[in-house]
Parts: C-alpha cells; sequence; structure tokens
C-alpha cells in the first residue's frame, strides 16, 4: 500500500446513491479535499453500477476508510481501496 496516498477508490456503489451520500459517509472519516462519483448524479445514461472517488485531507484517513469495505451501503457491499495516483481521474470509463 502506499501510505502517502489521499485518495480511495469507492467501487460496487449502488446506482441510487448521490455524491452528497457518499460526502456524508466517508466525512465522518476526515475532511474530504475532493470527491468524485461517476457517472455523475446527472447523468443521462442509465446506471448499472458507481465508483466514487475520495481524496482526503489527511492520509491517515485511507488507511481508516479501508475498514468500510464489505459494509452495505444503500443496497451494497462497499469496495474501497486505496488509490496510488496522487490525483484523482478526470473520468472513469464504466461498462
Amino acid at each position: 500500500m502506499n501510505s502517502n496516498t489521499h485518495v480511495i477508490q469507492v467501487t460496487n456503489v449502488s446506482p441510487s446513491t448521490t455524491s452528497e451520500q457518499m460526502r456524508t459517509l466517508f466525512g465522518f472519516l476526515g475532511t474530504i479535499e475532493e470527491l468524485k462519483l461517476f457517472p455523475p448524479d446527472d447523468s443521462p445514461l442509465p446506471v448499472t453500477s458507481r465508483v466514487c472517488f475520495v481524496k482526503f485531507l489527511e492520509a491517515e484517513s485511507v488507511g481508516v476508510s479501508q475498514h468500510l469495505t464489505n459494509t452495505v451501503f444503500v443496497d451494497r457491499a462497499l469496495i474501497v481501496v486505496p488509490f496510488a495516483e496522487a490525483k484523482q481521474p478526470a473520468r472513469v470509463a464504466c461498462s
């Protein structure tokens, strides 16, 4: 694990989850600098699953947030992993 990363990637996010719900959930674990949910809330495309990237102010929040892996949020068990890149991607290809 890259202990210097401030970013987590959250997969298996329910299609009905909003970025505000993700911000509330992960906001309890540390100060959020940036949060991106793909596809975005206003996406016109049908969504089967979402991916969320959260950039924390403190790197310690990355380790703490991994404890939410397998936590059921809305209707799916989240998968939380550190994201090695220093910056979140501008976009993600979703199948």
